[in-house]
């Protein structure tokens, strides 16, 4: 039972503070996540500049693909935002569905114990999940295994 008040608590803090964050932060934040991949997209070309020996037409072109395949892939983006939006309404259905339908069938104090159960291993999902994203994010060993000799 303390472990159940324990996540509940817990999930109510995280939600809590996730609510703090204000549009502006928002923006700023994505500004400089929109700044940091632009500065690693021009390190990117340069490190290719280098490393196979590019002339400056062929930079300017590698340059003008990467842009076409980011606007075709944005307009991709944008063109199954209805769809993915259409299947987030489908699935938040189903739930509400399956939530109604377990009411029913549990008394009170299994409904609730049921629910705190499934938040509970949806704040562990998240958890799991900006774990692994963490852990992608870590640098990897670009030291040649024959440079160690």
């Amino acid at each position: 039972m303390k472990k159940l008040v324990l996540a509940v608590a817990f999930i109510g803090f995280g939600g809590f503070a996730m609510a703090q964050q204000t549009p502006q932060d928002r923006q700023a934040k994505r500004a400089e996540m929109k700044q940091k991949f632009q500065q690693k997209e021009q390190e990117h070309l340069a490190k290719m500049h280098k490393d196979l020996d590019l002339n400056q037409a062929q930079v300017d072109k590698i340059k003008a693909l990467h842009e076409q395949r980011k606007a075709e892939m944005k307009a991709d983006f944008e063109k199954n935002r209805g769809e993915r939006q259409a299947r987030a309404e489908q699935m938040k259905a189903k739930r509400a569905q399956m939530d109604a339908d377990m009411k029913q069938i549990l008394t009170p104090q299994q409904y609730d114990k049921w629910q705190a159960d499934r938040k509970a291993k949806m704040e562990q999902r998240r958890m799991a999940m900006k774990e692994r994203g963490a852990r992608m994010h870590k640098p990897m060993n670009t030291v040649a295994p024959d440079a160690t000799k």
